[in-house]
């Protein structure tokens, strides 16, 4: 990629979508230093995450890490009926990472000199020359652009826009990850190879497996990864839920630990209903965790110098598996935007504004009918995985370290 914009750019939020920005926009000649509120790195968020060509595309490149060394593989999409058996198996082709091996691959790419720990920003103001933010340390930055890729609490989205506020979807995302060493043998040989889904009336699950937490990809070294979206209306069975013995409430996410020891009683009295293989996962977890499920959609992803990417301009369901692909392809098409750029600064951001902002407003839509349809009993069995950015389908790999992709 071509050098030599000199832009001076800060990045807000130093997860998967503020290191590929600041990844990007370095490799087009930009100065970039990335600000994070979080005291301590970020390893230990998250769990599985389905591999798109954007999504690994920064790691791809010459001398980075070959996909199969971080990633797990599925050959298999299959659909469980409710006696546990396989009621449809069909080929695919996906591979599925865990959010510590990309954080970590990306976090070691950049380096320690342009990643700061502990800058929760409390502010920004821009003129035309440019913004100065500051952040809870007392540090203050000036830099010509300001890339805010905070994630769905977004502070950069509720400073610019604070009537955009999130919408529940109606259901939440219960998660959790177990050692494949510790599942018996026949839940092991009917996950192993695929991705797993079993459709209920009112909800469905989906298992695969991820690197272990040491990066381990290797067959019963790894760990299984599984959802299951419950609906939960909203008020005060969402606000039940969400409350920790402490009182403490949380907006987005429950983390792993901060699941009420009620919650998870119910969760594990819940599944004894399911399938012997998925109940199993289920309760042999030992940390489950809560996702809470919301569509947002900022209606600019750019206001003057300051620029929204990933979450903090669109946050889609997970059911299409794009929501660290959108962020990635963000960054990168925001990099290359600005290195193409033969007007002023103002109208490269236009352009890019215009595509990305139509892609998150596709991917919003095609998410919200996946999961309309798949948490009220009308996904039906077999149907193709919804999964991908620009179409349904993409998510499926090739020539990663050959750009692919849809270019800026």
């Amino acid at each position: 990629m071509a050098t030599g914009t000199g832009l001076r750019v800060a990045v807000v939020g130093g997860s998967l979508g503020g290191l590929n920005a600041a990844l990007w926009l370095q490799a087009v000649g930009c100065a970039v230093t990335v600000f994070e509120r979080a005291p301590a790195p970020l390893e230990d968020r998250g769990a599985g995450i389905v591999l798109h060509q954007a999504t690994i595309r920064y790691l791809a490149l010459p001398g980075g890490q070959p996909v199969e060394q971080i990633s797990a593989p599925a050959t298999w999409l299959r659909y469980l009926d409710a006696a546990g058996q396989v009621a449809h198996e069909s080929a695919c082709a996906y591979r599925f990472t865990a959010y510590n091996v990309l954080y970590r691959g990306l976090l070691r790419c950049l380096g320690p000199d342009h990643y700061r720990l502990g800058a929760e920003c409390l502010g920004f103001e821009q003129d035309a020359a440019g913004v100065t933010a500051w952040f809870a340390n007392g540090h203050a930055e000036r830099c010509d652009l300001l890339v805010c890729a905070d994630g769905i609490a977004s502070f950069g989205r509720r400073r610019l826009f604070p009537a955009c506020a999130p919408h529940y979807a109606g259901y939440v995302a219960w998660r959790g990850v177990v050692s494949e060493r510790e599942l018996s043998p026949a839940t092991f040989a009917l996950l192993h190879g695929g991705i797993t889904y079993h459709l209920l009336p009112d909800g469905h699950l989906l298992v695969y497996p991820i690197p272990n937490r040491d990066g381990a990809v290797e067959p019963g070294r790894r760990l299984m990864n599984w959802l299951w979206y419950r609906n939960v209306a909203p008020g005060a069975e969402l606000e039940a839920l969400a409350e920790r013995r402490s009182s403490e409430r949380w907006l987005i996410s429950i983390p792993p630990g901060a699941v009420s020891a009620r919650a998870v009683r119910q969760l594990h009295h819940d599944a004894a209903a399911l399938p012997s293989a998925l109940a199993e996962t289920i309760t042999k977890t030992r940390a489950p965790f809560i996702q809470v499920i919301y569509d947002i959609a900022a209606p600019r992803m750019v206001v003057g110098r300051v620029v929204l990417i990933g979450d903090a301009a669109f946050t889609v369901r997970p059911h299409v598996a794009a929501g660290t692909a959108k962020a990635a392809e963000d960054a990168w098409t925001l990099a290359h935007a600005l290195r193409a750029r033969d007007t002023e600064l103002t109208a490269a951001l236009a352009r890019w504004e215009a595509r990305q902002r139509a892609l998150g407003e596709r991917v919003l839509a095609r998410a919200r009918e996946a999961g309309e349809q798949l948490q009220h009993g009308r996904w039906p069995v077999g149907r193709p995985l919804p999964f991908g950015l620009y179409v349904e389908g993409d998510s499926v790999l090739g020539d990663v370290a050959g750009g692919g992709g849809h270019e800026a």
